[in-house]
């Protein structure tokens, strides 16, 4: 049986079958209308193009925009006046991430189908209580909604059911049953999990709660497997060889890379830093001198800490802001009082002080084309405002709030104004981190001790 075939056979391994060609995301939101229409330079660029249905000239619109608390993609639509045929598709206008990504979604309610959902063509779909699998570089990418991305997979099953009847009855009616399946999930007959999980970290699923928590969204960032890196055409250093020792406390490295906004060449200058009480971080500056994009990130220049590392600090001064702060990829930022969370890897890592962490939030959470666009929700469009007001009021040193870091891996730091002695208005706590956060990092499959027989053994 094909794969494609096999797909709603409802048994273990269920694959879905590759869309239809150019059959646009059902129930998509329109694509264009997160960019106001007074702002000219973000309209789409339209260009004519050949129609691979009737083989005439059509149409093809490119728009560059950005979906909040995310980054920029290009949405890409064809559409053919003379046969009617359309064809949807996005792609990351960004790079391949460092760390794969996987959002597992409990769908509940008509809310979360209504989810908008960024799937890029390597991440791969799934349905587990269906025991349902869409494999990656089966769709294009597509900017959908939970409820479209299972009207894709309706379609897709549905394509060829005309011919299986004809040719295979006893499987065209295994898939009428599973497609039966798939139509009952999106009446909502029964909660579902949903799950995206994308190597290349460039898919997103919403969070229609922003900026605060969401209960119903899991997301984790991980390590990519060679197999990954491999299926996205990343090559691994395989060299094994061992650079020369260079005295990085006392130079700064540069190398050549590519600007994130407009991909023009630029250098990345590089620093080993000590800082006070704490260890040794690489700080990574970029400065494009075409289009002026300015960015910089901070490493830790050691191991991960046998134990995490949570940091509770009491803001009750305005010279609370001028801490040094130190927020590792790892770590995780909460606000209590203003029922918000940052997750891992979100803004990166970063060396700066409390009010540029703070500043860096505000603008990732209300800087976004949805909330200011002819499309923004108003309800949504409040909530930010309100958020946006109250976190100047900390920065004013008006409002009280704790900050929260949570570093698994034990590489964050904020700075004590007292130090050496105890600073009364900061908790620093060392706990053992769980088994789900040491998989996160990567640690309960790695061996330090003891390999040397392992290896002997597998030769």
């Amino acid at each position: 049986m094909a794969a494609g075939e096999a797909a709603a056979s409802g048994l273990p391994g269920v694959v879905a079958a590759p869309s239809p060609a150019g059959a646009p995301a059902p129930h998509a939101k329109s694509l264009f209308q997160p960019i106001s229409a007074e702002d000219e330079e973000q309209q789409p660029t339209e260009i004519e193009s050949l129609c691979m249905n009737c083989y005439r000239n059509g149409t093809t619109r490119l728009l560059l925009t950005k979906v909040p608390f995310f980054r920029e993609i290009i949405v890409s639509s064809f559409s053919c006046e003379h046969c009617g045929w359309s064809n949807t598709e996005i792609q990351s206008a960004g790079r391949i991430q460092d760390q794969g990504v996987c959002y597992t979604l409990a769908v509940r309610s008509r809310e979360d189908m209504n989810r908008e959902v960024v799937k890029t063509d390597s991440a791969t779909t799934r349905i587990p209580e269906l025991d349902f699998e869409i494999p990656a570089f089966s769709q294009k990418g597509a900017l959908t909604t939970v409820e479209g991305l299972i009207s894709r997979a309706i379609s897709g099953l549905e394509q060829d059911q005309p011919l299986r009847r004809a040719k295979e009855a006893a499987v065209a009616k295994s898939i009428d049953e599973f497609i039966v399946k798939l139509k009952e999930l999106k009446q909502l007959a029964s909660p579902f999990t949903l799950v995206i999980d994308d190597p290349s970290g460039n898919s997103f699923v919403e969070n229609p709660h922003a900026p605060r928590k969401d209960d119903a969204l899991v997301i984790t960032h991980y390590n990519r497997t060679p197999q990954q890196e491999e299926m996205l055409g990343l090559q691994a250093d395989t060299s094994g060889g061992k650079p020369e020792e260079e005295d990085l406390r006392n130079e700064v490295l540069q190398f050549n890379t590519n600007c994130p906004e407009c991909n023009a060449s630029a250098q990345t200058n590089m620093k080993l830093v000590q800082i006070p009480h704490f260890k040794e971080v690489i700080i990574m500056a970029t400065n494009c001198e075409v289009c002026g994009h300015r960015t910089n990130e901070v490493k830790s220049g050691g191991a991960v800490e046998p134990l995490g590392t949570k940091i509770t600090l009491h803001i009750t001064d305005p010279s609370d802001m001028t801490r040094d702060l130190l927020k590792s990829e790892t770590c995780s930022v909460e606000i209590p009082e203003l029922e918000f969370e940052l997750g891992m890897a979100v803004l990166g890592g970063k060396f700066t002080t409390l009010e540029g962490l703070l500043k860096d939030i505000r603008e990732l959470v209300t800087k976004n084309p949805f909330t200011l666009g002819d499309s923004s929700n108003p309800d949504r469009a409040e909530k930010l405002q309100e958020f946006s007001q109250k976190l100047d009021q900390i920065l004013e040193g008006s409002m009280k709030a704790h900050l929260i870091m949570n570093d698994p891996a034990g590489n964050s730091y904020l700075q004590n104004v007292y130090a050496p002695e105890a600073d009364p208005e900061m908790k620093v706590e060392r706990y053992q981190r769980t088994f789900d956060q040491n998989e996160e990092l990567g640690l309960n499959d790695m061996k330090t001790e003891g390999y040397e027989a392992d290896q002997a053994a597998q030769r």
